[in-house]
């Protein structure tokens, strides 16, 4: 069984051995649906630079387990395709499931797998871009610590299972409805240091009535060029703002 099935149902099993151990309890559906004028995933372009359409579903148990589908549109595999060795995709689907409770009245915890899959015909030999990561994280008020580690190949890249995304995030409501986003990360690669990275972003998000917001954000990146420019020369990388519209449900 290919490792990336194995790990799925392995995840599987485990939450619903939670499920079934859990005491009766509430749960909740929600959900997103968001319009960006560029998808930055760790700080670089999916979309080369261009608008995408969001919106995912999340089912959350009192008992802390949950569960969920997100998407988006991208472009960052056909960018990189030629006639030669053509890409169809232009998908990505995000499916995930884990926990997340407090540990103590100033502390939360979050655990999770996470598996990013881009459906689409790609040529053979195609180090496919499927990943799949185990992600923790913990949060004391508006500051989160995180960290995503490679189960699989990261994102296309050959031999790179073992890969680690660390970062920090601040959220800090400054005033009724008005957020202050901040955010340093830093990309490891395994065996590719040139294509490991550290990256930020500051930004503004507003609340709005009715479930609506809207998020400004600046991000910049260390990215070799080299690396991360797509074959229509755009490099992924650069320095660049963003504005999305989000309304949650």
């Amino acid at each position: 069984m290919p490792r990336l099935v194995t790990t799925l149902c392995a995840g599987a099993l485990v939450a619903s051995s939670l499920f079934l151990n859990a005491p009766r309890a509430d749960a909740a559906v929600s959900g997103t649906l968001a319009l960006t004028s560029d998808y930055l995933f760790r700080s670089l372009s999916q979309a080369n630079q261009g608008p995408a359409l969001q919106g995912g579903i999340e089912y959350a148990h009192d008992s802390g387990i949950y569960s969920g589908l997100w998407g988006s549109s991208v472009s960052w595999l056909s960018d990189n395709s030629s006639a030669t060795l053509p890409v169809s995709n232009s998908v990505e689907l995000d499916f995930y499931a884990g926990w997340r409770g407090n540990a103590g009245e100033l502390l939360k915890l979050d655990a999770a797998i996470f598996t990013y899959y881009y459906p689409g015909d790609y040529p053979r030999g195609f180090v496919r871009p499927y990943t799949t990561e185990i992600v923790v994280a913990a949060s004391s008020g508006p500051a989160t610590l995180k960290y995503s580690h490679a189960l699989t190949n990261l994102f296309g890249f050959a031999d790179s299972d073992g890969s680690g995304y660390l970062e920090a995030n601040l959220n800090y409501e400054f005033s009724p409805g008005w957020v202050l986003n901040a955010h340093a990360g830093r990309q490891r690669v395994k065996r590719n240091r040139a294509a490991s990275y550290s990256d930020w972003k500051l930004g503004l998000t507003r609340n709005l009535n009715a479930g609506w917001s809207l998020a400004f954000a600046y991000t910049d990146t260390n990215a070799e060029r080299s690396v991360y420019t797509n074959a229509k020369g755009n490099f992924l990388g650069r320095a660049t703002g963003s504005l999305t519209l989000t309304k949650a449900f």
